[in-house]
């Protein structure tokens, strides 16, 4: 995922955490929110270190970078997203954190219908 696509500011994680809408499921939690006159969505990601050393940290951040990659063209361009990976994602494989990924991207219709 190229750089310009990812939330990298404080500031926009704040602004992200106080007016977007939240949603979880038992691998992850996504806030979102809105933003016009944006043509590609945008991601930033938070692994706490409870959840283990940097390369467990690191590697769940792949995946779900990965995950993105993939589902890029279903995920609607016009929303900033934030994902925090739980407990729980520290023992998951690739496929595993997509399918939760895309659970709850489609709970909240944020994917173009196919």
């Amino acid at each position: 995922m190229k750089k310009e696509f990812r939330v990298k500011d404080n500031k926009e994680f704040q602004g992200i955490f106080k007016k977007g809408k939240s949603f979880a499921n038992r691998q992850l939690v996504i806030y979102y929110m809105k933003k016009e006159n944006q043509n590609h969505f945008r991601v930033g990601l938070s692994v706490s270190k409870k959840i283990g050393n940097a390369v467990v940290r690191n590697r769940i951040k792949r995946y779900i970078r990965q995950a993105f990659h993939e589902l890029e063209k279903d995920i609607k361009p016009t929303y900033d997203f934030i994902i925090i990976a739980r407990q729980p994602t520290k023992d998951l494989e690739f496929f595993e954190v997509k399918k939760s990924l895309t659970h709850l991207l489609s709970k909240e219709r944020l994917l173009n219908k196919r």
